[in-house]
Order: C-alpha cells, then structure tokens, then sequence
C-alpha cells in the first residue's frame, strides 16, 4: 500500500528527529522532497542533505542533517502541513500569509519551483501552500 501523503511523513519525520536531537533523519525520496530540503538549507532550518542509494532490498532515501544552537537547542521549534491531499490550499501573490510574523517561512510550491514565501513575494508569483516553518 502507497503512502497518501509524502510531504507530510517527511515533516513529521523532520520535527521527531529535531525534538529528539537526532543528527540525522531518513525520509522517502522524491523530487518535491529533495525541493523541500534545498529550500530549507537555503533558509537555514537543516545542515544539508544526502541522496542514499538503496540496494536491491530498500529504496533510495534522503538523509536530512539536522541544525542545533551551540546550546543544543533545535533550530526547528515546529513544522505545520498546510496544504494535504484531501484539501490544497492555493494562494495569490498578494495573499501569501507571513507565518509569526515574518520569523518562520511558508515554503511554496510555484510555477517557479519551490521557493519561499518571501522569494514568491519578490517574484509576484502565487502557488500552493505547502508548509509553515519556524
């Protein structure tokens, strides 16, 4: 049986491993997750990522280097899925929400890639909310 929701197993992957303080965590590969990973290095929420070749028993995963403080504290405090399959939450250039203000990111699925909620802004380009991120 396939997994409905991709995007938000590799979230809820992300936000158990950083409360955990794991360095490191495996999510599913595809290109709309290795997008998400490229824009949160870009933010600066993650430490980077890896593509890891499955053999002939396992899949090929993307392994997510999480960030901390120097004092160990998680860079990531939460991560919300905002669009899902059963509802997709499209939005305007215009009407792209600021998430606590402008101090977390909305990552944005665009006819210009995914990008963030500020670089969609700059843009003037609309899309699918993805996730909220702070």
């Amino acid at each position: 049986m396939g997994m409905t929701d991709p995007i938000a197993d590799m979230l809820t992957r992300i936000r158990n491993a950083s409360r955990m303080k794991f360095k490191s965590t495996d999510v599913l590969l595809s290109k709309l997750n290795v997008n998400i990973a490229k824009t949160l290095k870009k933010t600066g929420y993650i430490n980077g990522y890896d593509i890891i070749k499955g053999d002939k028993k396992s899949h090929d995963a993307l392994r997510v280097y999480l960030k901390y403080t120097d004092s160990k504290g998680a860079i990531i405090t939460n991560v919300q899925r905002v669009s899902k399959p059963g509802r997709r939450i499209y939005t305007a250039s215009k009407r792209i929400p600021k998430v606590l203000n402008g101090y977390g990111v909305a990552i944005l699925s665009t006819s210009r890639g995914v990008i963030t909620d500020k670089e969609a802004r700059a843009l003037n380009v609309g899309g699918e909310i993805l996730c909220n991120i702070w």
